[in-house]
Formats: structure tokens, sequence, C-alpha cells
């Protein structure tokens, strides 16, 4: 209990540090936002920005408004957007499927792929296998992933017409095909990244001392694969994906602006661009709070997946 309660403490610290970074940088961002709510600077005059100031609580010190602002969050009224002038809320709802949809159509595609291809040079391992699946996958995380959804698009659904290269669909297979080329763009990266870490820790995990015994005792290649390496490999492999995923939804700002995709990244984009600095702040407090719970989830995962760091908490 002592240990969840410290986890938890630690949990809620880092999302208070991370909301105060948050809050503080795009209040220090370039522009006032004063100027856009007037309606730019055509006319302006000092009472009407004062007025507007007033307003939106811009003339407070910056600790008054992030303690506006935070007890506002903690009763999730994220605010109105500048922009849009309907609340942040419906617009991050409205929007956030999409990116769900998107990052966990990635998850699958890189575990599936980054595992498998990881598993497949590790049991092929010094073979033209394990240098071909090296190869690609170094050439695999060497591509950005702007580049890669050019390329994807001019060649998938430019040149070949397979897939669509713009919207996000309807319905499951509209979905699906709608988000392929998004996703594989997404994953690419990720596949390199999880397939060499898959690769690294079954080699490690086959050089245990049981894997020898069990070697020696005639117990059949596959069963060792799968009962001694890949079993004693899964913390590592586990926690990457995790971390992988977590940090995929920033990740998807560029991919949602090459494909024209409406999510969350692109509302970031936008607000961005625009001054809509209630819809920055929150679009961003949603990916660090993503990154931090998934993050933690694995962290309390990872001692089942693997005894001896369970023992070593102890």
């Amino acid at each position: 209990m002592t240990a969840v309660l410290r986890r938890l403490a630690g949990v809620l610290a880092t999302l208070l540090a991370a909301s105060f970074v948050i809050f503080a940088a795009v209040y220090a961002a370039p522009g006032d936002p004063a100027v856009f709510l007037a309606g730019g600077r055509d006319k302006l005059t000092p009472e009407r920005l004062a007025q507007v100031r007033a307003e939106y609580h811009l003339d407070e010190p910056l600790f008054e408004q992030y303690g506006r602002w935070l007890w506002d969050c903690l009763h999730l009224d994220l605010g109105r957007s500048f922009k849009y002038s309907d609340q942040v809320a419906d617009l991050v709802a409205a929007r956030f499927p999409t990116t769900l949809q998107l990052v966990l159509y990635a998850t699958v595609l890189f575990v599936v792929l980054g595992v498998g291809a990881g598993i497949l040079a590790a049991v092929k391992r010094s073979t033209w296998v394990d240098s071909a699946v090296v190869g690609a996958t170094t050439l695999a995380a060497s591509v950005p992933s702007f580049v890669a959804a050019i390329a994807l698009v001019s060649f998938f659904g430019v040149r070949l017409g397979w897939f669509p290269v713009t919207g996000s669909g309807s319905g499951f297979f509209g979905t699906v095909r709608h988000l392929t080329l998004p996703a594989l763009s997404l994953a690419l990266g990720a596949l390199a990244l999880v397939s060499r870490v898959t690769r690294q820790a079954m080699a490690d995990a086959a050089a245990s001392d049981h894997v020898e015994a069990a070697r020696a005792s005639g117990v059949p290649e596959r069963d060792i694969v799968r009962r001694h390496v890949l079993r004693n490999a899964l913390g590592p492999i586990v926690t990457m994906c995790g971390l992988v995923m977590a940090g995929m939804l920033a990740g998807t700002v560029v991919v949602e602006t090459a494909f024209g995709l409406s999510g969350i990244g692109s509302l970031l984009v936008g607000a961005i661009n625009t001054h809509d600095f209630p819809v920055a702040q929150a679009v961003l407090l949603l990916m660090v709070t993503g990154y931090i719970v998934v993050t933690t989830l694995v962290d309390a995962v990872h001692p089942l997946l693997d005894p001896r760091v369970k023992g070593a908490a102890r």
C-alpha cells in the first residue's frame, strides 16, 4: 500500500509540474492573445485592449492565471476557444477519437511487425535473415515520419490507388482503410525500435544458463524459444512498446497534418498558429497526461512479467 501511495503521489506531482510548464510555456509564447481576441490591430484602442484583458483575466499575474486555469481543469472546465468560441472540452472530445484510433492502429502495426521481426532476427541470428531485418529496420528508423507519409501517399495512394490519402473514413472497414497509410507512416520508426529491443532482449535471454541447460537436455528448440527465451524477454519488450505507444500522441501532429485528419494533433497546430491558447494548453495537457498514465501502467505491469524486477523492488 505504501508503494502504491508513493507512486500515486509521484504521478500527481509530475502532472502538477507538467501542467505549470505547459501553462507557462504557452503564456510566454510570442504574440498577444488580447490583440487576437480584440479583432486584430486595426483600429485597436488602448481602452478596448484593456477591456479584453480584464474580461479574459489576462491582466492578472502568471500564478493567479495558472491557479484559476488549474482549478477549472480539475472541474473539467478547459475554458472557451478564442477562435471557435466553443468549449475546449467539446473540441477535444470531437477530435480525440480520430487520434485514438490512429494511435491504436499504429500500435497494432508496430507491435505485430516489430516484435515479429525482432523474434525472427533473434532466432536466425548471424544469418542473412538477421542482416536483412537489421538493415531494413535501420532504414525505417532513419526516415522521418513526414517523409514516410509523402512516400506512402505518392506510391500507395496516388500511383496504385489502393488507399485514400485524406480523411478518416466512416464505419469500421472505412476507418481502417483511411487510416492504414497514416498509421503505417506513424509506426515505421517505432517498428524499428521495437524490433531492435526484441532482438537484443531475446539474445540476452538466450545466453542465460537455464536456456543452455534446457538445450543440453534435449528440449526442442521451438519450446526453448517459446517457454524460456521469449518469456524472459517479455519485460523489456512490453516496456518499450508501452513507452513508444505513450509517445505517439505527440507524434500524430505531423501525420495528421500530412493526411488531413481532424485529430488533436491538427487541432494543436491550428491553435498554435492562431494563438488559441486555451486549446493549445488543453491538447498539450492531454498529451502529457496520456504519456504519464501509460508509462505508469507499464511500470506497474513490468514486475508481473519479470519476477526479478519484483524481487528487486522489494
